[in-house]
């Protein structure tokens, strides 16, 4: 994905520049990354352990292209809601440990992110070395983009990289603020792949392109199913999502199942008649395992309507995967997807997990690392946390990287 103009005469120019078009050697490196990774409970002796790394892993190949570039690798990243206060609960020092094993070198965590102590760690950094900042979010100003706490993370840094696509729909401090007073910044790999699978979504998709919905509730993906209308040749709801159709068209929703609620409701109807104004096929369920998984008439009907896609995008599982008895669905519906010559987006961390729990995850295209922010991205076409970093003709602001 090389941009800049070279000697052999000008080149496609694009407005995100990758780390590999990057001059990081013997450079502070601030790499944002989103390891908001799932840990355990504490043990005897009150250490946690990831239960799910695959966002770390996802993050590799960036960390280990800069190491190998000889950039001096300041990691930043948040893990959980401490609200802007310090808990040990919500370290990451278990992830610094993992990433350690993953990278087969040392990773010296700090024990905070700002402050005199930590510059004085990054001056001393060598090489190759990697530093992972203490979780960003003990301090309020992360969330809130506080410009005072903008500045101390900008005297870490001289290079800006973000490959924290699952954060990139928020403004906060090292998602946005940073990057906007950083001249030199850029994507890692992971953010790169996204975008590259997202716009393909997007622009001029393989027909026949279908979308396969589920999750809850309705009104949280209103807006991107209304962009996905404008490109799609047809709708498979599943999941919670579809109760709010149910009622819509006045079927029943069983007893024991989780009633939608009247927005819920309201919101189906606004997609029905999109989609009859539209003339596309809309699919919900015809049949239930008491509303908490799709029946064997409509997993047959979900994969005969998908069985001639060029593109599909997933989100949201299609029943209560977690429980055995309610996975049958979502799997059968994955194992069908997987086997299909098609470009298979998915997005969300619980289709993600559902669909690498159904063994068949080696078949599906691309596994997006974001939840919201994939919705976002799809909603909005870009995200502000992409936006950001794209080149611009006029620096906002000069580099306050400490040096000496």
């Amino acid at each position: 994905m090389t941009t800049q103009p070279t000697s052999n005469g000008p080149q496609p120019f694009n407005p995100i520049r990758s780390i590999r078009d990057l001059d990081i050697k013997n450079k502070v490196l601030f790499l944002r990354l989103d390891l908001n990774v799932p840990l355990s409970g504490p043990d005897a002796d009150g250490h946690r352990k990831v239960e799910d790394d695959t966002r770390i892993r996802e993050a590799i190949p960036t960390v280990k292209h800069a190491i190998e570039r000889g950039a001096k690798v300041v990691i930043a990243s948040h893990l959980g809601r401490p609200d802007g206060k310090r808990d040990p609960a919500f370290s990451l020092e278990p992830v610094a440990g993992h990433l350690a094993e993953l990278l087969g070198q040392e990773v010296t965590l700090a024990d905070d992110s700002v402050g005199e102590g930590i510059q004085m760690m990054v001056k001393t950094l060598r090489s190759g070395q990697v530093l992972l900042l203490e979780n960003l979010r003990f301090h309020p100003g992360e969330e809130a983009n506080d410009p005072a706490f903008v500045r101390e993370l900008a005297t870490l840094c001289e290079v800006y990289v973000t490959d924290a696509f699952g954060t990139a729909h928020r403004k906060h401090a090292s998602t946005y603020g940073l990057p906007a007073i950083s001249p030199v910044r850029g994507m890692g790999f992971l953010v790169e792949k996204e975008i590259n699978f997202l716009d393909q979504l997007l622009e001029k998709p393989a027909k026949p392109f279908y979308a396969v919905l589920g999750g809850s509730k309705v009104t949280d993906k209103i807006r991107t199913i209304e962009t996905l209308l404008k490109r799609v040749d047809g709708l498979v709801i599943g999941g919670a999502m579809a109760h709010a159709f149910w009622a819509a068209q006045g079927d029943t929703v069983p007893a024991g199942a989780k009633q939608p609620k009247p927005a819920d409701i309201e919101a189906a109807r606004k997609i029905i008649k999109l989609v009859r104004e539209k003339e596309i096929p809309l699919l919900v369920p015809a049949d239930t395992n008491l509303g908490f998984d799709i029946g064997p008439k409509s997993i047959q009907k979900f994969c005969e309507l998908l069985a001639n896609a060029k593109t599909i995008f997933w989100n949201g599982p299609l029943g209560w995967f977690e429980k055995p008895e309610y996975a049958v669905g979502t799997f059968e519906v994955a194992k069908f997807i997987s086997t299909l010559p098609a470009l298979k987006v998915v997005g969300g961390g619980d289709t993600v997990s559902a669909i690498k729990q159904s063994g068949h995850a080696e078949g599906f295209s691309h596994l997006s690392t974001g939840g919201g922010a994939v919705l976002e991205f799809l909603e909005n076409e870009s995200l502000p946390g992409i936006e950001i970093i794209k080149n611009i003709s006029k620096v906002q602001a000069t580099q306050p990287f400490i040096t000496g």
